[in-house]
């Protein structure tokens, strides 16, 4: 299937559904580049390598090249995310089921974001329209385990490479810089660190960009009374627009997940900052690489935890990491529940 901005534009005023669809979309991907991103960047702000404001500039920017160039070169996250939940035939029932799950994401990932927590919003994603699917199915018949498994493989490569990549990184470079005076080091790190931060935030638009127009291009298909459609074209224009109101969405800032992020878990110094950068995005590239949604905060900050244990383990905050933790098991239960009493109150309504 493949759709014109046009005839898109004309969809929206003849739909009333479609138009609420898209606005509740327009406004996950609008917090999530207000929540996610600022964990791209936490690490540049930390180690001072860059101010919270040029930072967060930079993070705008670079997700915004991050969803444009690797949704053009490889589209498969978007894929995954498109099939992996079924709303049935019935394409009115599905439009309000899909609004529902909308709904439970931005309220999650708001009180994330009220918190200060850097709560997981591919995982909210996720359980949002798995609760939703659940709800309007009712039972499993509307996941498609073949696609959600993708999700427990992302579960382990963002815990395990995150912590893993970071531990050897920091590693090996303190390795090869132990006979450089450190003064000298500390001013290439500040701006490895900078480099290492855009990479970063280029892997989150290219991860969470294509989530998100998944469930975009779903909510077009199931408009047009297309439930059953599986292959599609992604078109240009959604592109370039789910890339600038994330843009804009990290633009808005995110101080309080940065703070958390880059100074409460672990006190870094540049070297670190720029071996957790690394670290993580080597994953998020990985991972995109293959179709795997994975979260970008849980691959950052368990990238930040090896960093941080490559010194000693004592050197982690582990109450911080306890709290994050905690944040991160909830959301598929706790969110999946909210898309489904959504769904159920939605259907009630509407």
């Amino acid at each position: 299937m493949e759709i014109s901005f046009l005839a898109f534009l004309s969809q929206l005023i003849s739909n009333p559904a479609l138009l609420v669809i898209t606005l509740l979309t327009l406004g996950v991907i609008l917090v999530n580049g207000w929540t996610d991103a600022p964990n791209a960047i936490a690490t540049c702000v930390a180690t001072r390598s860059l101010s919270p404001k040029k930072s967060i500039i930079m993070a705008a920017i670079f997700n915004f090249l991050g969803v444009f160039v690797m949704t053009m070169l490889n589209a498969t996250v978007v894929q995954t995310i498109y099939n992996m939940v079924d709303f049935g035939d019935n394409s009115e029932q599905a439009l309000i089921a899909l609004a529902a799950a909308m709904c439970s994401i931005v309220i999650w990932a708001v009180a994330a974001w009220w918190f200060g927590i850097p709560t997981s919003e591919s995982h909210a994603l996720i359980a949002g329209i798995s609760g939703a699917a659940i709800a309007i199915q009712k039972g499993f018949a509307g996941i498609n385990g073949a696609e959600w498994i993708k999700v427990i493989y992302g579960l382990v490569i963002s815990t395990v490479l995150g912590f893993t990549f970071g531990f050897v990184i920091t590693k090996l470079i303190r390795k090869i810089c132990k006979n450089i005076q450190r003064q000298k080091a500390t001013k290439f790190f500040k701006g490895a660190q900078i480099f290492g931060g855009a990479s970063m935030a280029f892997m989150h638009g290219a991860q969470d960009g294509q989530k998100f127009m998944g469930i975009f291009l779903l909510g077009i298909c199931l408009a047009n009374g297309a439930a059953g459609i599986t292959t599609f074209t992604i078109p240009l224009w959604l592109i370039i627009l789910c890339s600038a109101v994330m843009t804009l969405g990290t633009s808005i800032g995110g101080y309080r997940i940065i703070k958390t992020v880059g100074t409460g878990m672990v006190k870094m110094e540049a070297y670190e900052g720029t071996a957790a950068d690394l670290a993580g995005a080597c994953c998020l590239f990985l991972s995109t690489t293959f179709g795997i949604p994975v979260s970008t905060t849980h691959t950052k900050t368990t990238a930040i935890m090896g960093v941080g244990s490559a010194k000693r383990l004592s050197n982690v905050n582990w109450k911080v990491v306890k709290d994050m933790v905690l944040a991160w098991v909830l959301t598929f239960p706790g969110c999946g529940l909210l898309g489904m009493l959504s769904t159920f109150v939605f259907m009630k309504i509407f």
